[in-house]
């Protein structure tokens, strides 16, 4: 199961040390206890062995430190009454995550679910400087929010971003960030896999995550996935566990999109992400083949305007050959609502057609699984 890293959940006072709780992708919410030892994990040989070269992860820390936040979030969290007599009553909550100071203007790039429903934010510099921040814009779809501050130009120190396409199987990562209410925590380790798809806190699917085994916890969230050059490759968002605790698989969201949703936020615009309106069968290849469920295909949304059916496999998109249901998935990410398509359809198993239509702009929450 994956899990959204969301921090340390502190409702009203009197918590308990150890016990806290995690949300998870997709609703709801597991208890686990805080019990953790510490590892001592070998150190990837791809980083040089001496503490004074830059691409040592004591190098990279010192020159990435300054630029990792800690984010203390406070939202209102509506409960129900308890009993005949007890009335309903909002509770502060309080989480804890972590960002990446993006440019010298104030602005920092986090998670969307860190910031989701925010009453105040507070950012937290590794120097001990706080400052209250205001939420710039968010992208469920993306899992990529930006806060701004405005604090003297001393306190930002802007780490940049690598091309996330560019990252290999192997390759040694840094992961920087606040688990478990300890901000400033360092560990390493290598890149697993390229290319997962993770679920948005919305439902709809993220493409190109980046795999890790580097260790990553509740509290990391929205602090960076770095490579040995000390650029970003990722903001961490997830992990995915059987147990209670991590088990050394852990998703970052691609530093690309994230660099492109924060643009587009920072410039004052909304992100919006083209939408056909299918759920597709996951881990399908040789194309992406539509779901032959009830509600595969969302009434009113382009591919049921456009004649799509259940059990169609989409081939190519505008000639573009399309091998698997993510990688579709991914390619739509590179158009916009409003844009006209053509796709290659093979239906039955045999006949193949094409078939025109207009994406549309997705719904605020997925109407489908996919």
């Amino acid at each position: 199961m994956k899990k959204l890293l969301t921090a340390i959940s502190v409702v009203a006072a009197g918590v308990v040390g150890a016990v806290l709780t995690l949300l998870v992708a997709g609703g709801g919410s597991k208890t686990v206890t805080t019990d953790l030892v510490s590892q001592s994990g070998s150190v990837p040989a791809s980083f040089a062995s001496s503490g004074s070269n830059a691409n040592t992860i004591n190098g990279i820390y010192k020159r990435d430190i300054n630029g990792v936040v800690d984010l203390t979030v406070k939202a209102v969290e509506k409960s129900s009454s308890n009993g005949f007599f007890s009335t309903p009553s909002d509770q502060v909550e309080e989480d804890e995550g972590a960002g990446v100071v993006y440019d010298k203007q104030g602005d920092i790039v986090t998670d969307e679910h860190v910031v989701a429903g925010a009453t105040s934010v507070t950012v937290n510099f590794e120097d001990g400087y706080s400052a209250k921040a205001k939420v710039l814009g968010t992208d469920a779809s993306s899992d990529v929010a930006v806060v701004k501050v405005d604090v003297p130009a001393s306190e930002l120190h802007p780490i940049g971003f690598a091309n996330s396409t560019a990252v290999k199987v192997g390759d040694p990562v840094v992961a920087i960030g606040s688990p478990f209410g300890l901000p400033g925590t360092v560990t390493s380790g290598i890149v697993s896999a390229v290319g997962r798809p993770i679920t948005a806190p919305n439902n709809y699917s993220i493409s190109g995550a980046i795999q890790t085994d580097a260790s990553i916890n509740p509290g990391n969230s929205g602090g960076p996935l770095i490579d040995a050059a000390g650029e970003v490759i990722g903001l961490n968002d997830q992990i995915e566990t059987n147990s209670d605790e991590s088990d050394g698989i852990g998703f970052a969201t691609p530093g690309n999109t994230d660099v492109q949703v924060a643009n587009t936020i920072i410039a004052g615009k909304t992100v919006k992400h083209a939408w056909l309106g299918v759920s597709l069968v996951a881990d399908y290849t040789g194309g992406a083949e539509i779901g032959k469920g009830s509600g595969s295909i969302v009434a009113g949304s382009p591919a049921q305007t456009a004649g799509l059916k259940g059990g169609d496999v989409i081939t190519k998109i505008d000639g573009h050959a399309v091998t698997s249901s993510d990688g579709f998935i991914a390619m739509l990410g590179n158009y916009t609502p409003g844009q006209k398509v053509t796709l290659t359809v093979k239906r039955s198993g045999k006949s193949t057609r094409q078939i025109n239509l207009t994406l549309g702009e997705r719904p605020a929450t997925a109407p489908t699984a996919g």
